[in-house]
């Protein structure tokens, strides 16, 4: 007994002749309404491939002064308690007395940068925003296929801007000309920067 007979437990639904329309076969939709994919027909957006953000429809790319704005409110808030505790402790460390209270001061804003930084890392990966980018309406997501990027890749591409830096910054101000607006750490991580809506 072979799979092509009527008889066969396992041929449930009636075949149509080779050549029918609704035939298997390259070009011709399986299930009506359905388009056929592959083989030379177009992907339908956000199908077989990376959306492609920037183009009508899609979310636009954030442009550079966004970035560098976001940045900069993302550094003062992480760095804050650093500096106000920081340097209410050496004030008080360098008086009579008040050395151990100076240094505990000082150790709690270095502590409390450290958990500001991490918590804005677990932001971004969660939900595609620090403060900064939240403040600027901008939003970092994988290119591949927009979603979020995680607290792993989020660390990763922090540790990657190393390599922005490392010629001159000139990874820093690769968006100013990219055709997708992408620093070298997103082109290592495939992550983008898009206006949020």
């Amino acid at each position: 007994m072979s799979f092509g007979e009527p008889n066969n437990p396992y041929n449930s639904a009636p075949q149509p002749p080779a050549g029918a329309p609704g035939a298997a076969g390259y070009g011709y939709p399986q299930q009506p309404g359905v388009p056929p994919q592959g083989y030379g027909y177009p992907q339908a957006p956000g199908v077989g491939g990376a959306p492609q953000f920037g183009t009508p429809g899609m979310p636009t790319l954030a442009h550079w002064g966004l970035r560098v704005v976001a940045t900069i409110i993302d550094g003062i808030i992480i760095g804050l308690p650093y500096y106000v505790l920081g340097i209410a402790g050496v004030a008080m460390a360098s008086g009579d007395n008040g050395s151990g209270v100076g240094i505990t001061l000082a150790l709690i804003g270095f502590i409390g940068t450290i958990v500001l930084a991490f918590w804005q890392l677990a932001k971004e990966g969660s939900t595609g925003q620090t403060i900064g980018k939240r403040a600027m309406k901008i939003r970092l997501l994988k290119e591949v296929d927009g979603s979020t990027i995680g607290f792993g890749l989020a660390f990763g591409r922090r540790i990657c801007h190393i390599v922005d830096s490392i010629a001159c910054y000139i990874g820093w101000l690769w968006p100013l000309w990219d055709s997708k607006k992408q620093t070298f750490a997103d082109k290592i991580c495939s992550t983008v920067v898009i206006r949020s809506q």
